[in-house]
């Protein structure tokens, strides 16, 4: 199993169950066990998965895919790492497009849609030398089996995934991402795929209050910029799609400095 991501990947480690790759995998970075750039660590049964702001996530066992890779965060100027949480999204978004039906797309910053429905979230934080990157894709699950109603999975789009190409693809477009944040901006490509850009949404801060505005841009830290109704800059939080927003009403904003390094929202 995982031929095809061992071509990409110098360390594949799977395990039967965990609580979290990502708390699993940050622990022994931080132990200090070397993990390479790109390795990764997963499994098909994660019981205590953690989201954006300290949410709780479960699936059942073989309905989705835990994956947690280590990135060598010297590789990446300090001032643009708050974009690899982004960047991921769009590795995976990437590499899932290449199994559906129809292209997949990302909800700022880093949440997978297939139409409205979440396949996938991520989760990065930083380890030691290493950002963490994790990421829970439903790959299996069933209908009965989704815990919000707004999940989905390759299953429930009519897919029979295959495992092995999907990481391959993710950890190939992922290595390719972070090369060219180690030298360039990515605010092109991951604006790109975003799909929140040109939408009235309502993002909920992590202090608990609620902004809700047309999502006219990504500013070069990465941050959402709202018209709500002047520009405001949002560098996290949960972002909800409320209406597609009417021509013409969106624009560009000057960036401003980011306070973020890395977050992400929970898996689905």
């Amino acid at each position: 199993m995982w031929n095809l991501a061992r071509a990409v990947s110098p360390r594949i480690e799977e395990v039967p169950s965990t609580g979290s790759t990502n708390a699993d995998l940050a622990e022994r970075i931080r132990a200090g066990e070397a993990w390479p750039h790109l390795g990764a660590y997963l499994t098909r049964d994660q019981r205590g998965g953690r989201g954006r702001l300290g949410r709780a996530w479960r699936a059942p066992a073989g309905s989705s895919l835990a994956i947690s890779v280590a990135l060598d965060a010297r590789r990446i100027p300090p001032e643009r790492r708050g974009w690899i949480p982004l960047v991921a999204g769009v590795a995976m978004r990437d590499a899932a497009s290449r199994q559906l039906p129809a292209p997949a797309g990302v909800k700022w910053p880093n949440d997978v849609l297939v139409g409205e429905r979440k396949l996938c979230g991520i989760l990065a934080e930083v380890a030691g030398p290493a950002i963490v990157v994790g990421s829970g894709v439903n790959t299996r699950m069933r209908e009965d089996e989704r815990p919000v109603p707004t999940a989905t999975s390759f299953a429930m789009e009519g897919v029979r995934v295959d495992e092995d190409r999907l990481l391959a693809d993710y950890l190939g477009r992922l290595g390719e991402l972070s090369a060219r944040l180690e030298r360039a901006s990515v605010r092109d490509v991951v604006r790109d795929a975003c799909v929140t850009l040109g939408r009235e949404v309502t993002a909920h801060l992590p202090g608990g209050d609620t902004v809700t505005g047309v999502a006219s841009d990504i500013d070069e830290d990465g941050r959402l910029v709202l018209l709500a109704p002047g520009p405001r800059a949002i560098d996290a939080g949960d972002v909800v799609h409320v209406r597609p927003a009417q021509t013409g009403s969106a624009e560009s904003v000057a960036p401003s400095p980011a306070r973020r390094c890395a977050a992400g929202p929970p898996r689905a």
